[in-house]
């Protein structure tokens, strides 16, 4: 047995709301039960995504099935950016500090002008990099042309996950430092909302009804077939993935120390 009830991993995203028609480099999700998969979920914005994780959450706390909740950006940063920024290593208080900061609406949200606000404490060129926007955001640099960054460029699992890419770039082919921003803050309100039924891996025991674990999808799952969509056939084939794998069990028994940083599931530490 899996030590869970229901799996649901979402693809998530850093970027404006991407319309009513369904399509690639947006937010998808799919939930797999008794080992079944649903048909992928589209989601145009992260506020629709936030109130369909939190109806989904609900949904399996009142039927009593354990969920793991999975998705697709890191939890955490390379050490010393929490002690620096808010501090405290504490991954979890860092969280809690982006949901305070970040503005986010369907059509505009902040991100990049809180990198560059980030980057003034810092002496303005790191640790984050890469401005999306037309105008230019002081302190934030659009290349790593004139960049230099106080602290790791990696976390140690990104070391070990050849071809994934650093949570500091926020723009431009492979970026996921907007994802990340635009992610903790979902996450916390989550935490917060469900407090006392959610742990997160692996800064938390698995203790809880709802766990949150990190995920890469391009680490497992090939190309989509025909003409379906990658994002959403990866969330659906990880979630599968997941439901036949003794993953409760796996969790617990990874040596898995990265206490501030985070760990993707499926890479091995040693």
């Amino acid at each position: 047995m899996s030590g869970f009830d229901s799996f649901a991993m979402v693809d998530w995203s850093g970027g404006n709301d991407t319309g009513p028609r369904p399509r690639r480099d947006a937010i998808w999700a799919c939930v797999v039960r008794d080992g079944a998969a649903g048909e992928p979920v589209y989601l145009r914005n992260r506020g629709l995504a936030e109130d369909w994780l939190a109806a989904l959450v609900e949904g399996e706390l009142a039927a009593g099935r354990r969920l793991c909740l999975g998705f697709d950006f890191p939890f955490g940063y390379p050490v010393g950016f929490g002690q620096r920024l808010v501090g405290t290593d504490d991954p979890l208080h860092l969280w809690d500090w982006f949901e305070a900061c970040i503005e986010d609406a369907p059509r505009a949200n902040n991100r990049f002008d809180l990198a560059g606000q980030i980057n003034l404490r810092f002496g303005g060129r790191g640790p984050f990099w890469g401005n999306g926007l037309k105008r230019d955001i002081d302190g934030l640099p659009r290349t790593k042309r004139d960049y230099a960054n106080p602290f790791a460029d990696r976390r140690r699992v990104e070391h070990l996950a050849k071809g994934s890419f650093t949570c500091w770039q926020m723009s431009g082919v492979g970026s996921v430092g907007g994802q990340v921003m635009m992610g903790l803050p979902v996450l916390a309100r989550l935490r917060r909302r469900f407090a006392g039924r959610v742990a997160v891996w692996p800064f938390e025991v698995l203790d809880k009804p709802v766990a949150l674990l990190e995920i890469w999808p391009s680490l497992s799952v090939g190309p989509a077939p025909g003409e379906m969509i990658k994002d959403a056939w990866q969330v659906q084939q990880v979630a599968l993935d997941l439901a036949r794998r003794p993953v409760a069990d796996l969790l617990q028994q990874l040596d898995v120390t990265a206490p501030t940083e985070g760990w993707i599931l499926g890479v091995n530490p040693q």
